[in-house]
């Protein structure tokens, strides 16, 4: 797979969507070749492990503002993108400065709706008819970068916050392996500042239901 397209994953959980995007790489012709965490116990760890991914963990170090060493093993490993895949910690400004336009997160809610945390429990509460996931780009502002793709799900009268997270994991698992592909094969790309889908401006989300 030397010449698809390389990807940096960051987790600090379980890896669910790291297992997805593992799963997928041959299908969507990239590769991933680096594995990131903040917890070197992190459990998602081990699916890099099993597939004989290079790993690198770190400890979030106030001195290193810009999280240089973990810039320098991304720039080693010649990653084309970073993905963020249940990646708990906000990136300092520097980092993602470094790395403009090259990082993209998954997020559970219909941005621009609900950043942050407890999206669910928000779905609930507002009595909100539908719930999805976001793909975005990861700029300064929490959950702020432009909107790639999302998927869309019903909300039912007897979701609970579980129900709904479980359903919704499910969407993410197509969601960000087909998202990686788009990116991979210039189907979305920059020009400027603009993003583009296909060559034309993307003005509305891509809607991958798969």
């Amino acid at each position: 797979m030397s010449n698809s397209f390389k990807i940096c994953v960051f987790i600090s959980g379980t890896g669910s969507n790291l297992d997805s995007i593992i799963k997928k790489q041959s299908l969507y012709n990239y590769e991933v070749v680096l594995v990131v965490s903040n917890k070197a116990d992190a459990k998602g760890l081990d699916y890099a492990k099993k597939a004989n991914i290079p790993i690198y963990t770190f400890k979030w170090d106030k001195k290193d503002t810009d999280l240089t060493l973990v810039q320098h093993q991304i720039k080693q490993h010649q990653c084309d993108l970073i993905v963020l895949a249940g990646f708990m910690r906000i990136l300092p400004e520097g980092f993602i400065n470094a790395f403009e336009n090259k990082i993209i997160n998954i997020h559970p809610s219909l941005l621009p709706k609900y950043k942050g945390l407890h999206t669910h429990q928000q779905v609930i509460e507002n009595k909100d008819q539908t719930h999805g996931a976001s793909v975005h780009f990861v700029n300064a502002e929490l959950d702020g970068g432009k909107i790639i793709s999302q998927s869309v799900i019903n909300v039912e009268n007897n979701d609970t916050v579980e129900s709904l997270a479980k359903r919704l994991l499910f969407r993410e698992h197509s969601l960000l392996p087909h998202t990686i592909a788009l990116i991979g094969q210039n189907r979305v790309q920059w020009q400027t500042n603009t993003l583009y889908f296909d060559h034309n401006k993307l003005t509305n989300p891509i809607i991958i239901n798969d």
